[in-house]
Formats: C-alpha cells, structure tokens, sequence
C-alpha cells in the first residue's frame, strides 16, 4: 500500500478530500451509532489516505442543543447499565462508566511515541477493524472494512481511547466529519477548550470553517489561556504525538458524557 501523507503535509490531504467513496476508499469511512460512533485528520477516503470534511462549526444555541441531546437521549441505549458483553458488541473493552477527562487525557499521553508498522498500521486500526463500528461505517459509506487498515488513523486513535475506558458518548469513528457532525446533532459539540474535549481542526480555515471542512482531530490536554491549547493527536508525522497549536486553527470541539 502507497505510504499515506499525515499531518505534516496539508496539500495533499485537501487534495484527497472528496475522494469518491467505493472500492479504492480506505479508512475514510466514519459512522455515528446511537451509542456514539462517530468520526479523524483525514481518515483516509483512499488506500493513500483522505482528508475529511464535515457540518457547522460553533456552539448550537442552547434550547437546541438541549432538544438535540433529548432527542438523543431517548434513542441512544442506557450505556451506563450495560452488561460487559453487550458493551463488547457496541465495541468497547470495558463497560461504560463514568470516567474523568484526566483518565483520557493520561492514557493519550501514554500513547505518545507509537508510530506506524508495515503499510501505515497501527495498534488502533487493528481495534477499529474488529470493531462492530468498522462494519456499521463500511455499511453506511459504501466501503470494505478491510480499507481501514492503513488508513489516516487520528479518529481511529480518539475513538479507541474512549473504547478502552468506556468513555460514555465519546463516539467511535474513523471520519472526522462524520464523528463531528454526530456531537453537534446530539448536543455535545461547542467552541469552548476543555480538557479532554475532543478537537476538531480545518487547516486553511481554521475557526471560519464549517464542519464538513474538518481536516484532523485530537484530545485537548490543556487551554494554555492564551489562544494556544495542548493537546494529544494521533496521526502526525505517522506517529502519536503531544502539539501546542493555535485556537484560530479549531472548528469546535465535542464533548464526551464525562464524570463531573
């Protein structure tokens, strides 16, 4: 499989974005489930890799997004009385629970230095391969699950970390867009930086981009106060790393059903 392009090289991840979706897409397919599946840097739409795109950006106004997360609610299972073999199905390794944004943030960090192996795979497109999720999003998007191995994984590597804690409503998905779009629908989605808050990036627009814009993804760590943010991102120069970027680069931010 041709080497993927990652973070560090913009143009052509633009380049990849609206890739037709079919035989020759990998990874770019994304999916939101009920119980949270959803959306990375540009989950690849190709076996080299796609760049995403996905719905407005912005915090929803506040009777919406509290109609939207009703809406939700009454579909979405009660993940949090879930038996550990029905949360395996739903594609988590432990039983939903309440889990602090710290827990997430020090797993991420855990992950820093894992860089890609043969043909661009990683410990995180093995997950979302077996993952129940894999076959909703190859299902909804037209593809094979087989395409995700080797994809662009900065999605993939959010979505396993909720996966492996049990994140309630983190969302599991390999397409940035598509995760987004999921967090805003249901009410989660917002323009504040908090730390674990899921971050969503559009590197030519930045904060005037619109969801389907969106280019990468990645866990806050820390709002600087000012204008930067920490943050931990899968993905970037095939590898995972910590980043220090800039609040002007962000579309919004999703927000997981963390631990008060």
């Amino acid at each position: 499989m041709p080497k993927r392009n990652s973070v560090n090289f913009l143009p052509t991840e633009k380049l990849a974005a609206g890739v037709a979706v079919g035989a020759v897409l990998a990874g770019s397919l994304g999916f939101a489930v009920a119980t949270g599946v959803s959306g990375d840097e540009a989950t690849a739409g190709t076996a080299t890799g796609a760049a995403q795109a996905a719905a407005m950006a912005g915090p929803p106004a506040k009777a919406k997004a509290k109609s939207a997360h009703k809406s939700a609610a009454k579909s979405a299972p009660k993940i949090g009385t879930m038996s550990k073999q029905k949360a395996a199905q739903e594609g988590y390794s432990v039983a939903p629970r309440a889990v602090k944004s710290s827990e997430v943030i020090k797993l991420a960090e855990k992950q820093v230095g894992i860089k890609e192996g043969k043909k661009g795979q990683t410990k995180f497109h093995d997950w979302y391969v077996s993952s129940p999720a894999a076959k909703q999003t190859a299902k909804r998007d037209g593809g094979k699950v087989a395409e995700y191995n080797g994809a662009q994984w900065c999605n993939m590597f959010v979505s396993w970390l909720g996966a492996q804690l049990g994140v309630k409503n983190m969302g599991f998905d390999a397409y940035t867009v598509e995760h987004a779009s999921w967090l805003k629908k249901t009410g989660r989605w917002g323009d504040t930086a908090k730390p674990g808050a899921i971050v969503f990036y559009d590197w030519d627009k930045g904060s005037k981009g619109k969801i389907g814009d969106i280019d990468h993804v990645g866990v806050v760590a820390k709002d600087n106060g000012d204008g930067t943010i920490k943050t931990v991102e899968g993905n970037t120069s095939d590898a995972v790393q910590k980043h220090v970027r800039s609040k002007s680069q962000v579309v919004g931010y999703g927000y997981p059903d963390y631990a008060k």
